[in-house]
């Protein structure tokens, strides 16, 4: 009997440009027992390109649960097992989160061979602040999800990265400038590939750009944060809307005493605590 527990290697793979398949991902899909793919159909071509003929089965979204079982059971019974994604990293808006928990939850060793990722590929030729991003993949379709993620990204001061296809791409821009003002915005096509084209403009740019010419590729956005000094005024504008009582009580209300409220509403507003105070001296005079 087998007592030994498999591994799953992530491993990531060309996100185009075949040459960027590294020589330890390549060994990898050789030397494990089974590689589960997002698309075996898809995948059979990077296979044969390097000479490999391990055996592959799908993982993708709609089996992760039933085939994500099947595959921890495996991997139970001393299978070394790699996944690949259609491109990129495996797990980075990917089924492969789940099959990653799934291994830690079964105490399964997980180990990850670095390789192409759009999202890093895109913000590094951006031209944009690198050191502070965040990344949202695609925009949910949902509606009421999607205006959620849309309202919280409205006062984001970090660099914000976002997948789209090109038949969606000039809704998402006209979505993304009501929502975010005209910001300055990179939009990285076909990276690594032929015809890849890295176009640093504006929302208004874009979005006049492509009302004349029809959209072709895969598309990674990526879109300038609010700057601290437009997020500090943005800020004290929410602020203003309430008076200074209103904005005590709710302090208050959330269990600071009276000296820590007033600290907080003059930090909000811009002002001392003394003016706090007279405010609302004045109020309850009134």
């Amino acid at each position: 009997m087998n007592d030994r527990t498999g591994t799953l290697y992530i491993c990531a793979t060309p996100i185009g440009n075949l040459k960027d398949m590294s020589p330890r991902v390549a060994q990898t899909l050789r030397d494990v027992d089974l590689i589960a793919a997002e698309d075996t159909r898809n995948s059979i071509r990077l296979l044969n390109a390097f000479d490999i003929d391990t055996p592959m089965t799908s993982y993708h979204e709609y089996n992760r649960l039933e085939k994500g079982r099947t595959l921890i059971d495996k991997l139970k019974s001393g299978m070394d097992i790699a996944l690949i994604t259609d491109a990129g990293t495996p797990a980075i808006s990917d089924p492969g989160e789940l099959l990653v928990a799934m291994c830690h939850e079964n105490d399964i060793p997980v180990t990850s061979l670095p390789g192409p990722a759009a999202l890093i590929t895109a913000l590094t030729v951006s031209g944009l602040p690198t050191r502070r991003f965040c990344f949202e993949a695609f925009l949910p379709s949902d509606k009421k999800e999607r205006k959620r993620i849309l309202d919280e990204l409205k006062a984001e001061t970090r660099t914000i990265i976002i997948y789209e296809a090109p038949h969606h791409l000039t809704g998402t821009l006209k979505e993304l400038r009501e929502a975010l003002g005209d910001r300055r915005i990179t939009l990285c096509r076909e990276l690594t590939k032929k015809f890849e084209e890295i176009i640093p403009t504006t929302f208004d740019k874009a979005i006049e750009r492509y009302n004349g010419s029809e959209p072709r590729g895969e598309y990674v956005l990526v879109i300038e944060g609010m700057s601290f000094e437009e997020a500090d005024r943005q800020q004290t504008l929410k602020y203003t809307d309430m008076s200074v009582e209103e904005h005590m009580r709710m302090y208050l209300s959330e269990g600071m005493d009276e000296k820590q409220a007033m600290k907080a509403v003059a930090a909000d507003r811009g002002i001392s605590k003394r003016e706090v105070y007279q405010a609302v001296l004045d109020y309850k005079n009134a």
